[in-house]
């Protein structure tokens, strides 16, 4: 079974900032976003038990190969980046042509992506790859499994979970109930060096560069501000009768109740 995860770098959690142009600012340090490396753990449990190889999938700049590198020394066999100067500023919309023809371009069976990101949060490019290429699309998966025609995977539900199937090839959005990622040994890390990393242009993907990047964009950021200080905090000390009859006086005053 060959699995492809795409797997996002992102700026390190607490270091996001937007440039002077209102995009985010992926100059610093990148790192794979969390719930991705969720998906390439499960996908490399389920390559070790029925074989097959893991391939990781990442657009963006120079400092995406880093968290390539480490996806290779977890036990990935092969990582493709995408990567050109005209992709800067791309929107969803764009961001979803490249990854369904870079896709398109690789050999798999499955598809992993996660629920969202750190740096967008918008959680809809998975589906919309789906759309693109005309494929099954299972989300919210808890578990997966190959079958003899396919996959199976138990959807989250807010009373449990459901049990879908669908044939293969098929991509799957999983959430961080797959089991927490491993961390690179150091032979996984000697043995990373010599693992391929493909470059991909636009060029390679046969995709025009006038219909990707900030100038295609259907969206753009306005404006940015810091949210509001928070005002100092109330705290209630007092016996639990006075106490309850200070904290009904402060929502009343508040019209919370």
């Amino acid at each position: 079974m060959n699995i492809v995860v795409l797997l996002k770098a992102v700026p390190v959690v607490g270091t996001e900032r937007l440039g002077s142009d209102l995009l985010t600012d992926r100059s610093v340090q990148l790192e794979a976003n969390g719930n991705d490396e969720y998906l390439l753990e499960k996908a490399l449990k389920l390559a070790e038990t029925h074989g097959g190889e893991v391939t990781v999938l990442t657009i963006g700049p120079a400092g995406a190969t880093e968290p390539l590198r480490k996806a290779l020394a977890m036990g990935a066999a092969r990582a493709v980046h995408v990567a050109d100067d005209a992709i800067r500023g791309s929107d969803t919309r764009a961001t979803v042509e490249i990854l369904a023809a870079a896709l398109r371009k690789l050999s798999f069976d499955l598809a992993f992506v996660g629920a969202d990101t750190s740096d967008g949060q918008g959680g809809v490019v998975g589906a919309a790859v789906c759309v693109k290429l005309g494929l099954p699309y299972l989300s919210y998966a808890s578990e997966i499994e190959p079958t003899d025609t396919g996959v199976r995977i138990h959807r989250l539900t807010t009373t449990g979970y459901d049990v879908l199937e669908a044939p293969t090839p098929a991509v799957v959005m999983g959430t961080q109930l797959l089991g927490a990622p491993r961390y690179p040994s150091l032979r996984g890390i000697m043995q990373a060096r010599s693992k391929p990393v493909d470059s991909w242009t636009l060029v390679d993907l046969g995709i025009d560069a006038a219909s990707v990047g900030s100038g295609s964009s259907t969206t753009k950021t306005l404006d940015a501000d810091r949210p509001p200080e928070r005002a100092g905090a109330t705290f209630v000390r007092e016996a639990p009768d006075l106490a309850v009859g200070q904290l009904v006086d402060f929502l009343a005053s508040r019209r919370l109740i």
